[in-house]
């Protein structure tokens, strides 16, 4: 165990609670708690979507697929360049307007159900359940995420471990909510991106040059090296297919909604496209190149064999740098894995305390009581979280891709017609989400076609939302209004 980097993960994690509590002074109401009160701007929404999108599947199950099967493994990255740009392009400005508009709806089971003018709440009863479900398994990646982290750095059990890593980001989420989770994401990207562009260059340097890594990894094994390698046109089509999760990830839209206008969306989309694209080319080579580094030094492969070639980034960062600077690096694993899982962990909170505590239980209760019912919901989801991460031998990247194919399927499609169409029913919406989870579930479980279960989740879905919409009879005059509202205040903005 090394003290220099006890020491730099102190300071970080003493670092991001001191944060919260600054938010906390800062948080006057429910709304702020959930959403910030709406007055995040570009260069904050644009590197919290950013951070809290990535996780710790950025630094550990990204690396970790492409050190085992070369560059190939590529194909995700390119999937979400694509999806993220069109998620900033047509669905941010329009969602931010929309939910403001519908009654200034704080979360998206909230929106789904002033959108449509849903007065059974089933269709916020749902969508609620669903992010529920979805995101305490998503939030279980971030927790094994840190748990190998802390496991792997300072020699733990994976018990003690799973707790240290989860336990600062549930202080900081607790006692700051949004405020926290936003500032707390913009110090965290910025250290994902310093690490991500760091470590391959070192890499590099180690192996002698670009060329020498690039001739190294080739005389290896060639195929490291082909793009089309073990890919086939469904395998292609399922790593591309990831970009299209973004349309329906809460986590993600909730940044939208909390943007203190539309009009800082084009910077916005600008700043975090730059910071995806340099942090997903550099955890692709980090990767890459690691597997020249390793190649040349045999003695260090235990380290990133049998099964955990997800710890590279983590390996490379201990033996290429002094402790000191180690330190930091991996402090940029805990930032990925902290801003996620706060993030979720608030998303989660607010689902259970504005769309099944006052929606439901109590209608009128008070926003001191909103937020401390919020506040506890986040550590009950914590708990319940840290249980299913349980298994060491859990994988980051499959937890993450179960959980962002759910809400890819259920939200997506329903996100994107809400803004676009408005000949969309209420039923039409119910049955789309119901259908898009369900298909997920079922291809999960059967692994049809070797497909990812989001493509088919999101085109079935999609199908159902204008098949069910045609048949049922027009929305009401007031739900077109809004609609019609907010289309308008849209344009005339831009």
């Amino acid at each position: 165990m090394s003290l220099p980097m006890i020491v730099t993960f102190a300071i970080y994690i003493v670092g991001m609670i001191a944060i919260g509590l600054f938010a906390f002074y800062a948080t006057k109401n429910f709304g702020d708690y959930v959403l910030g009160g709406r007055k995040i701007g570009s260069f904050v929404t644009a590197l919290s979507a950013g951070a809290s999108d990535m996780s710790g599947w950025l630094l550990m199950g990204l690396p970790g697929a492409v050190f085992l099967f070369g560059i190939s493994q590529s194909w995700i990255a390119i999937g979400l360049i694509i999806g993220a740009y069109f998620n900033w392009l047509l669905i941010a400005g329009r969602l931010r307007v929309f939910t403001e508009v519908n009654h200034n709806s704080l979360t998206l089971p909230d929106y789904f159900a002033r959108r449509f003018n849903d007065k059974s709440s089933l269709l916020r009863l749902i969508s609620a359940i669903i992010i529920l479900v979805f995101f305490t398994i998503y939030c279980a990646s971030g927790v094994v995420a840190g748990a190998k982290l802390f496991q792997s750095t300072f020699g733990l059990s994976y018990g003690w471990a799973m707790l240290a890593g989860a336990g600062a980001t549930i202080a900081y989420t607790f006692v700051g909510g949004f405020l926290a989770v936003s500032w707390t994401d913009t110090v965290q990207a910025s250290l994902m991106m310093f690490a991500l562009i760091l470590t391959p260059i070192m890499v590099i340097i180690s192996c002698g040059s670009f060329g020498d890594t690039i001739t190294s990894i080739a005389n290896l094994n060639p195929q490291y090296l082909n793009l089309f390698s073990g890919m086939d046109i469904i395998t292609i089509i399922s790593l591309l297919g990831w970009g299209l999760g973004y349309f329906g990830q809460p986590h993600i839209l909730a940044r939208f909604m909390a943007a203190d206008s539309h009009e800082v969306m084009k910077n916005a989309r600008r700043i975090s496209m730059t910071w995806m694209v340099l942090c997903l080319v550099g955890a692709i080579t980090v990767g890459f190149f690691g597997i020249a580094y390793f190649s040349a030094h045999p003695e260090y492969a235990y380290l990133v064999s049998n099964d955990n070639h997800e710890r590279i980034f983590i390996e490379l960062s201990k033996l290429l740098f002094n402790p000191w600077m180690a330190g930091v690096l991996l402090a940029a694993i805990l930032a990925a894995v902290m801003s996620t899982l706060s993030c979720q962990l608030l998303v989660c909170s607010s689902a259970i305390t504005e769309d099944l505590y006052r929606a439901f239980i109590r209608p009128k209760a008070k926003q001191k009581e909103l937020v401390w019912i919020g506040r506890f919901m986040v550590l009950l989801v914590a708990i319940i979280a840290i249980l299913l991460a349980l298994d060491p031998n859990n994988s980051v990247l499959n937890l993450v891709s179960h959980a962002w194919a759910g809400f890819g399927a259920a939200f997506g499609p329903l996100i994107i017609f809400s803004v676009f169409w408005k000949r969309m029913t209420r039923n039409g919406a119910l049955a789309g989400m119901l259908i898009g989870a369900l298909t997920v579930l079922l291809w999960i479980q059967f692994e049809w076609f070797n497909l990812y279960s989001l493509i088919p989740g999101f085109v079935f879905a999609s199908i159902t939302i204008v098949f069910v919409s045609l048949l049922d009879k027009q929305p009401a005059a007031d739900v077109i209004a809004h609609f019609e509202t907010a289309s308008k205040l849209y344009h005339n903005k831009e």
